[in-house]
Order: C-alpha cells, then structure tokens, then sequence
C-alpha cells in the first residue's frame, strides 16, 4: 500500500502498460524502464503478470506490445465515454452550429469515438470508430501536444506524415512548431489539411494532469471561418473542462 491509500502494485502495472502506449503499443525493456524509472527486475514480475492476463504480448524480437486482452477493455470504455460526452457536445454544437467530436488517441492514430450531428443540411461527418493518421487533423494536434517532442517525432517517423491535401502538413519540424502554437494558443486548427474545404477547431479534455481526449467542432471551411475564432474556442474549452472534471480520477 503506497503513502496515498492505493496499491502500488497496481500503480505499477498501469505505468507500464501506458509506457507501452507512449511508444505507439510496443517497445523494449529498457524503453520501459527509462520511461518509467522502475527496476529491471519490477518490471519482468509485472510482466509476467500482464502476459499472463493477456494484457501483454511479448514479439519474436522479444519485445514486448500491448495484447489482445485490452481490446475488449477499451471497447467497452470507449462506448462508456462516448455515451458521457453525449451531453458536452451538444453543447458544442448549441455553440458553434457545426457538428462536434470527441476523439482519443490509440497508438499511432486518432480515433473518433463520439459526435453530436450540426442541425444543418449540409454538415461534417466523422464515423464513429474512425481511425486517422494524427498529423492531419486539429485532433490529433492536440493530443500530441501534450506529448514529449521526442514521443511525437517517433510516431511521425513511424507513420510517415503523408500528405492528404495541398495544406498537409509533412515534416516533424514544421509540425513540433505547429504544436507549441497549439500549447500557446490552448487550441489547435485543421485548415483543410484533412480534406479541402473542411476546417476545424479542437481543444484537449484534461482528466486533472493529463490530456486524455480531444474534442472537436468541424464544418465547410467558409462556415468555421466566419465564427470569432476565440471567442469560439474559448466557449469549447470551458466545455471540455467540465467534461474532463467528470472523467476525473475520483477517490
């Protein structure tokens, strides 16, 4: 039992698999220990435990990935979060006009896991359950700006930033300057860089000390573009903090 009432076993098992995630799902051991400063030693007992649960798979190179046994986990969750931001990005559409999302980050891409549809006759739509490369999308610049540089680089050298408009865009550096805009700015845009003539304006879910989800407005980009863009995402950030305040750990 640590000092704070939990158990710091269980502590334990959940900084490791999140440093699994960290590294888009899978890494080495010493990638593990660096990232969490545990014992070479903790770690292969915690391990053993996951792998034993399925929550771990260890590669033919030994290395060791997030299993199998956290897919039904995650569904599950998803759905749940999904059906508790039902009321937060109503209220976002009540806002803007243009249809909201809520998104999270898996491994190397976004994942949208909840909209509220605009009332109007020509909208955005984002299937729930899509998946996309992060670097494209006002999303996924939001939640890989709360990550380390060296984190984002990785995954951009994992995913290899296509282009999928004239606007993309391509290179780490440019992006890590985009993202410290984002971490200025407290929102981050996609300006056709998904797809032409779509804009959109994102802003993080905080569960206390994390970015855990993003939540977003997009429409026909001469929509979004006539809307006071601060005034705007000022609106949504307060939004998203009272939805954060309900993902909150509470103990």
């Amino acid at each position: 039992m640590s000092d704070n009432g939990t158990v710091q076993s269980v502590e334990r098992a959940f900084d490791v698999l999140e440093a699994l995630a960290s590294h888009g799902g899978e890494a080495g051991l010493s990638e593990i220990a660096a990232r969490t400063r545990l014992p070479y030693g903790t770690i292969h007992r915690l391990l053993r435990t996951l792998l034993s649960r399925g929550y771990v798979r260890q590669e033919s190179d030994k290395r060791y990935a997030l299993g199998g046994g956290l897919v039904r986990l995650g569904g599950v969750a998803e759905r749940m979060v999904g059906v508790w931001a039902q009321p937060y990005l109503a209220r976002m559409v009540e806002l803007s006009g243009e249809t909201a999302n809520l998104a999270v980050l898996e491994g190397d891409f976004i994942v949208y896991v909840a909209q509220a549809s605009s009332p109007r006759r020509l909208r955005m739509f984002a299937e729930v359950g899509r998946r996309l490369l992060p670097h494209s999308t006002a999303v996924g610049k939001v939640l890989l700006a709360d990550r380390a540089a060296s984190e984002a680089v990785a995954l951009f050298e994992r995913t290899g930033m296509p282009r999928k408009t004239a606007n993309t865009i391509t290179t780490p550096a440019a992006m890590l300057a985009e993202l410290d805009r984002v971490k200025v700015q407290g929102y981050a845009l996609d300006l056709g860089e998904e797809e032409l003539g779509v804009h959109c304006l994102a802003v993080p879910v905080h569960d206390g000390a994390r970015v855990v989800a993003a939540m977003s407005v997009s429409g026909p980009a001469e929509r979004i573009d006539a809307l006071d863009r601060e005034e705007l995402s000022e609106g949504m950030r307060k939004i998203a903090l009272a939805f954060g305040a309900e993902l909150a750990p509470r103990v």
